[in-house]
């Protein structure tokens, strides 16, 4: 099967967050499954400085956007040294410090951006002569591409029988634009309707791709069922009702080359659930990184690595963080975000500098470090549609710790200690009382060695890989091709 799979960012290309894991580590999975394809990302100056090898192209791009043309070139490279990779070329628009806003806001000018995007993948693919079967569209940086394929490309053989899958990765994010951002959408007037891609008065890209995709996905079965209510659904949940039978929750994969204590080169010993020893050579080693005192590595050790945001549960946590610097814990925090929690945490540090390790920025390796050299792994989110770093906890024997929402509620099961069932700990209100309660009750397992190492190896054993997930995605892929009435293979 022929896939273009679309993405405002790729990792390694590029990255802001989980969406280039998955944009970075899927294509892989679905090339092991037999699938022909191809990736397109805009070649941001993050791409070039990045280090991955490209190439530039003969082949230049005129897009028409409203009452102007504006060019661009092709570059090509590999994905892990395998998968072809476009990268569509535009200065004005792509050279830039960060991706989409700066530390002041969004970009201006981002709807022309990406609409200049979803116009040049289309071009892109008639100009290499790949003729996809399934275009798999992320988030509303894409998400005019399935309005594109049922409106101005509705006729054009080349792309008569190609389907579209739309991913919501965050449902927040809506890339919803000014109605005069139509006119450089070039799309007909008749597609600004309640029913159509008008949001509130405005040009919405996300919901662009809701309506016009063939098969809509998200990441995580418990997200797919709460973006269709109000608590959850961002103002999407009536149209997402609407398409409640095209919409699908396939939880993300995980990449273990990249995440794996046995062949981590980023932590201080590897180590395996046949043989833990290197599990404490790496707790030593991350409380020597904050420079704590040695003594917490006889006290279980906390960890975090977050956007530090509401979403996250950080009220949650900023409620009980005296009480929980009070008992006898290490924590240690790797994120950045919202100016009010980095100054909360700088003040943690302050008041308990022999606890807490607080840094403030994102760093790979440490944040490698804190899966590994943590005893348990906090994830108090209101909301989190897939979530990664419980996965990767469980694979390195760091016990999560979570709110039952989204994909945490699909990953974690919560722990009972008469049966030993479960794999983490998880918490369903949203209060600081609950999430305090649920820290005490690891806590109080942490105490009983035996049962806590049963539990640390039962996580340790559990796959979530790609494979399975890239299946789900084919199948969908197989599917939607139906829709179009095209043969699947």
């Amino acid at each position: 099967m022929r896939v273009v799979l679309v993405s405002s960012e790729v990792a390694p290309f590029s990255k802001t967050g989980g969406l280039a894991d998955v944009s970075g580590s899927l294509p892989m999975a679905l090339k092991h499954l037999g699938c022909d394809v191809r990736v397109v990302t805009p070649l941001y100056k993050m791409v070039k400085e990045s280090g991955c090898p490209f190439k530039k192209t003969s082949h230049d791009l005129t897009i028409t956007m409203g009452d102007k043309e504006v060019k661009g070139s092709i570059a090509t490279s590999l994905l892990h040294g395998e998968i072809p990779t476009y990268l569509i070329e535009q200065d004005q628009y792509y050279h830039r410090d960060y991706l989409y806003s700066t530390p002041s806001g969004d970009y201006p000018d981002n709807g022309e951006r990406f609409i200049f995007f979803a116009l040049a993948v289309l071009t892109l693919c008639k100009q290499m002569g790949f003729q996809p079967q399934v275009i798999h569209c992320n988030d509303w940086q894409s998400g005019l591409i399935p309005a594109y394929l049922k409106t101005l490309y509705r006729n054009d053989p080349f792309y008569a029988h190609t389907a579209s899958i739309f991913t919501i990765h965050n449902l927040a994010y809506q890339g919803n634009f000014s109605q005069e951002c139509l006119t450089l959408t070039g799309l007909p007037q008749e597609t600004f309707t309640p029913e159509g891609l008008e949001f509130w008065g405005k040009v919405s890209f996300l919901k662009a791709g809701i309506v016009y995709s063939d098969i809509i996905t998200t990441v995580s079965r418990g997200y797919s069922r709460e973006i269709q209510t109000p608590e959850y659904g961002c103002g999407m949940e009536g149209i997402l009702s609407v398409r409640r039978e095209d919409l699908f929750g396939i939880i993300n994969g995980v990449d273990y080359g990249a995440w794996s204590p046995e062949k981590d080169t980023f932590i201080a010993s590897p180590y395996s659930a046949d043989d833990l020893s290197g599990k404490s050579k790496c707790k030593a080693d991350l409380i020597a990184h904050f420079g704590l005192p040695t003594s917490l590595k006889n006290l279980p050790l906390l960890g975090m690595i977050s956007r530090l945001a509401d979403q996250k549960g950080f009220d949650l946590l900023a409620a009980i963080m005296d009480k929980l610097m009070k008992m006898e814990v290490g924590f240690v925090l790797l994120g950045a975000g919202e100016p009010k929690y980095h100054e909360f945490f700088e003040g943690i540090a302050q008041r308990y500098p022999k606890k807490a390790g607080i840094r403030l920025g994102y760093d790979n390796a440490l944040a490698h470090k804190i899966e590994a050299g943590s005893d348990m792994f906090l994830m108090p989110s209101q909301y989190e549609p897939c979530g990664l770093n419980q996965i990767y906890s469980l694979k390195y024997g760091t016990i999560p710790i979570v709110r039952a929402t989204g994909g945490l509620d699909d990953t974690i099961e919560d722990y009972t200690p008469r049966t030993e069932s479960g794999n983490g700990f998880k918490f369903n209100k949203y209060t600081p009382h609950q999430f305090l309660d649920k820290i005490k009750a690891a806590l109080k397992v942490y105490e009983q060695k035996d049962a806590w190492l049963r539990l640390v190896k039962k996580g340790m054993a559990l796959d979530f890989s790609w494979e399975n997930s890239a299946r789900q995605y084919l199948q969908l892929y197989q599917s939607a091709c139906g829709k179009k009435g095209y043969p699947p293979f």
